[in-house]
């Protein structure tokens, strides 16, 4: 799908010799702050979502697309979450899970593909990103994407004893 390759990276689904990453990328402690986890998942629990990974979006109400690059390296996921076809909007994910992969612009592409893919074939009005006070890269990913702040969860996030806020941002698709 055209829409979903790059100059440097493509987007494809989830496959099931995905497992290992995938349960890696759930049980890294360090990533659960972004993504409210509070307990390890097992390979057997990955294994079943992997399963059934291929259901539709408007079935599951989410997507999760792994990032590669073009000499097909796995480098992360992004997800389209909480897609709502009734008000045409979904939440935004992404993560580029080794730390020699960030800031070489895979992240950036991975969201503007998967922005076109959104406002073209999914048709939707908007999208939205949940990104904690203290995540600078991400903040500035989104900004740079035409993401605009558009409120705050003021101690919104429990993390280790210290509540931090979380930014509500949005790019609203203009015609």
């Amino acid at each position: 799908m055209v829409t979903l390759k790059g100059e440097n990276i493509y987007l494809r689904a989830l496959e099931p010799e995905d497992l290992d990453f995938v349960y890696i990328v759930e049980n890294d402690e360090q990533i659960w702050e972004m993504s409210s986890t509070q307990t390890p998942y097992s390979r057997f629990l990955i294994k079943q979502y992997l399963e059934h990974a291929h259901k539709d979006i408007y079935e599951v109400k989410q997507l999760r697309l792994v990032i590669c690059s073009n000499d097909d390296a796995v480098l992360g996921l992004i997800d389209l979450f909480d897609f709502n076809p009734t008000h045409n909007r979904a939440g935004v994910g992404i993560l580029i899970a080794e730390k020699e992969s960030r800031g070489k612009g895979y992240g950036a592409e991975a969201l503007e593909l998967i922005t076109k893919y959104g406002f073209t074939h999914l048709h939707l009005h908007q999208l939205y990103a949940n990104i904690s006070e203290d995540n600078g890269t991400s903040i500035k990913l989104f900004e740079k994407k035409g993401f605009n702040k558009v409120g705050v969860k003021k101690e919104w996030n429990l993390v280790k004893e210290t509540y931090k806020d979380e930014f509500l941002y949005q790019l609203i698709y203009v015609h």
